[in-house]
Formats: structure tokens, C-alpha cells, sequence
């Protein structure tokens, strides 16, 4: 069998994983990713064309033997660049646009959850802000009640789109930025209210082409910006897998109530899923419930789960583009687990620099079990004398990776790789995986 061309359309932390492990498998000769980042400009060949332009992607596919494309992102697949590549006569892994709408908006979510019976919090959908302003102040007429609701824009805002509200005016000032003011765009032309659900949370991913269901291990992302999940949401601030919150009998209800119910539903809809299936879960006492959907790996989630994953990726994408799913053995992955630190700009998720010269990459991916995943870094300087620095040109900047025998030694052996790596403002989480250690002293007691 000759070795095939890959292209990867992204350039954050889960497109420099997808093309790191695309890069392992003895199928593969070159990894292209669109439009890339200086991680994968060492791991794989950049290109420089924008995850929007669906008609060079194409053209850049078809005139380098491209035989399999890679859609990381949620935006390029909500505006549907899997339709127009598949159209073009290529193969690609990812959900068509209509299944996309599985996360492009969170009012379609919402209910087809409802109309499939899946378990999910209440919530009203409304179009306009003052609408849902006159509902907060007729359900809490008393200023001083307390408020447990989450206010979230219907389309994509980055991960940044949901405001928990603890007090009415939380709640009323999340409308108006939402919805009034539009902060995320045209993300908040809908907007949902919802109630606010308690428990840990957990991702669980599985891997569809619309028939068959592959459940990956369980990851725990921490969405907060800072230590003890406070301060305002990120795009994620780190993960680790497995997540042993979640119990082998509760992964077994979440694939038979929520996974095959969901991917059943998309199919009557007619709009079948192929790709990744990602479902953000709450653990609360009545059982586990879907806070909401996305079509693609998680960021982070996806660099813990990738450094396990022992399987030839290429060949499980290529059987979820062919429909031919059910003919793969199951995936197999190191037992040890995985933990990933996000480093970011000082400021984010707010306002940050960029810019800033970043030293002592090189020494941590030396450590044993780390790998370095790039996510808001670029090459500055000038190539022809080979004296290009790497800087941070986005929020999150990169995703430290590193496996051990238990949680605890994975931990020690990330924050070691991190202490090496050094940028003005840099800045992480000092508690990733914690969660997981006090389950395991829970257990023990």
C-alpha cells in the first residue's frame, strides 16, 4: 500500500496533536496542516491558507495526493467544509454541516436532547434579550433571591459563550451582554436560560460514523481560569485522562442513554454524524446529564487522550469516512494516564500581548513521557538564517503533555516540563488533575 498525504485544517493544540499522532502512523508519508503553528511546523509542513477558504483547502488537497483531510475546529465544520471537500470527490473526517449544528447551535441541542428523551437540564430558548430580562425578573422578583441559572449564546463563541449567574443581576447583565450588546456576535442571535446543574463534570468522546459507537477513555477538562475552578471561563485550562469520577457502570448508562440515543436521533433527523462526538457531562445525583455537544476533539481534552492512544489513527478515520467502522477492532491505550497543563498570555481569557520570546520548549520535550503541544505560537524572525524565534501569537499557548504510572506522578512530571519553559506573563493552572486525586482518597477512605 503507498504511503498517503494528510492535510489537518487548524492550528491550535488539538490540530498539533491530530498531526503528531497522524505522523506515527507507517501508512503516512507527508502531514500538511492549514494553516498550522510552530509546533506543528517541526512535527509536520505548514501551509499558509486560512481554515475558511474552502477553494484553496480543495485545490491544495487535490494538487498534493492529498488521500485524507482532517477537520479539527468547530467552525470550519459548521460552515461546511466536510460538504464542500466530499464534493470535491475528497475523503474527510468530520460531521457534515447539518450534523455540525450539533454544537453550531445550542437551540438545536437542546431540543433534539428534548425530543430524544436525553437527559439534560431545563432550560427556555429566546430571540430576544428583553424577552429573556422580563423572564429572570418575573421568576426572581425579589433582587435578593438567589439565582442559579446559566446564560448561554446559541452559536459558537469560542467556549466563551456561557456565563453561570449566581444573583439576578448576573443573570441580567449575561442577557444584555449576550444578547443586547452582542459581545459573541452573531452567536447570541438566540440565547438559552437554563437551570444550573451541580456535580463534577466530565467529557466523554467516542468516535461514529453514524452506525457504529467507539467510546474513548474519559477525560476532565477545567474550564475556569483559575485554581479550585474559579474566575471566568476559558477555553480550557488543562485536562487528564482517564477520569475515574466517572465509574465503568455510569460510562455504560452515559453510551445506552446518551451516546446511541443521540446518534439515533441525528440519523431519524437526517442529518447522520461521522467523526468525533463529544459530550460534556454533569455527575449530578439524579444521574449523568449532557450539558451540551461537540462535533470534534477537545481542546485540551485531546492531547491526553492522543499521548495514550496506541492505535494507528489513520486507520480509524479512514473507516469512519467509509462507513466501515464495525470492521475495526477495538482501539487499545496505555493504561498510564495522561495529563496536559495549558499555559497562557497573561491576561487571557481578557486581553493579552502577544509577541513575547519563548525559551525552554526544546528542554521539556527531552523530559521522558512529556510532549509540548502547541496552540497560540508562531515563528518570528527571519528564515533565511535559521534564527526564528518561537513567540505566543494566542490566549492558551501551549499544552504541556506528560503520562506516569498514577495521576500523581503524570502531574509531577508536567509541572516539571512546565517549570522549564519560560515567556513575560506566562502564566497556568498549578492544579490540574487534583480532582482526580481526591477521588482517589474518597475511594480509599
Amino acid at each position: 500500500m503507498n504511503p498517503m498525504n494528510v492535510l489537518v485544517v487548524g492550528s491550535g493544540g488539538r490540530e498539533h496533536a491530530l498531526a503528531w499522532k497522524i505522523n506515527q502512523s507507517p501508512r503516512v508519508d507527508k502531514v500538511f496542516v492549514a494553516p498550522g503553528n510552530a509546533g506543528t511546523a517541526v512535527d509536520a509542513i505548514n501551509v499558509d491558507l486560512d481554515q475558511s477558504d474552502h477553494p484553496a483547502l480543495i485545490e491544495f488537497a487535490k494538487s498534493n495526493n492529498v488521500g485524507l483531510v482532517v477537520v479539527g475546529p468547530e467552525a470550519p465544520l459548521v460552515a461546511g467544509l466536510v460538504d464542500d471537500m466530499q464534493e470535491a470527490g475528497l475523503k474527510v473526517f468530520g460531521p457534515s454541516s447539518a450534523a455540525a449544528e450539533l454544537e453550531g447551535s445550542k437551540v438545536f441541542c437542546k431540543n433534539l436532547l428534548r425530543s430524544a428523551d436525553i437527559p439534560t437540564a431545563d432550560y427556555r430558548t429566546f430571540r430576544a434579550a428583553d424577552d429573556a430580562m422580563r423572564y429572570i425578573k418575573d421568576r426572581y422578583s425579589d433582587p435578593s433571591d438567589p439565582v442559579n441559572v446559566v446564560v448561554k449564546a446559541d452559536g459558537l463563541a469560542a467556549g466563551k459563550g456561557v456565563v453561570v449567574c449566581e444573583t439576578r443581576s448576573e443573570a441580567l447583565e449575561a442577557i444584555d451582554r449576550i444578547g443586547a450588546r452582542k459581545e459573541f456576535g452573531a452567536a447570541g442571535k438566540e440565547l438559552i436560560i437554563e437551570e444550573r446543574l451541580t456535580g463534577p463534570e466530565v467529557s466523554v468522546l467516542a468516535i461514529t460514523d453514524g452506525e457504529t459507537i467507539l467510546t474513548l477513555p474519559t477525560a476532565q477538562d477545567h474550564k475556569p481560569a483559575n485554581d479550585g475552578d474559579t474566575g471566568p471561563n476559558t477555553g480550557g485550562m488543562g485536562a487528564y485522562s482517564p477520569a475515574p469520577v466517572l465509574d465503568e457502570q455510569t460510562l455504560a448508562e452515559v453510551e445506552s442513554g446518551i451516546l446511541v440515543p443521540v446518534v439515533h436521533a441525528m440519523k431519524r433527523a437526517r442529518r447522520p454524524f461521522k467523526g468525533v462526538l463529544y459530550a460534556g457531562l454533569m455527575l449530578t445525583p439524579a444521574g449523568p446529564k449532557v450539558l451540551e455537544f461537540n462535533v470534534r476533539f477537545g481542546d485540551p481534552e485531546c492531547q491526553p487522550l492522543l499521548m495514550r492512544l496506541q492505535s494507528d489513527i489513520v486507520d480509524v478515520m479512514e473507516a469512519v469516512a467509509d462507513g466501515r467502522l464495525g470492521e475495526l477492532e477495538s482501539l487499545t491505550f496505555d493504561p498510564r494516564p495522561a495529563i496536559c497543563v495549558v499555559m497562557a498570555s497573561e491576561g487571557y481569557p481578557g486581553s493579552y500581548e502577544k509577541g513575547h520570546t519563548i525559551t525552554g520548549i526544546d528542554a521539556a520535550d527531552e523530559m521522558e513521557d512529556v510532549k509540548v503541544f502547541h496552540a497560540g505560537t508562531s515563528l518570528a524572525g527571519d528564515a533565511s538564517d535559521g534564527k526564528q524565534a518561537i513567540v505566543n501569537s494566542g490566549g492558551r499557548v501551549l499544552g504541556v503533555t506528560a503520562m506516569g504510572d498514577t495521576i500523581s506522578a503524570a502531574k509531577l512530571q508536567a509541572y516539571k516540563a512546565v517549570s522549564k519553559i519560560r515567556w513575560q506573563g506566562a502564566w497556568c493552572r498549578k492544579d490540574i488533575s487534583d480532582k482526580a486525586l481526591a477521588v482517589a482518597i474518597t475511594d480509599r477512605s
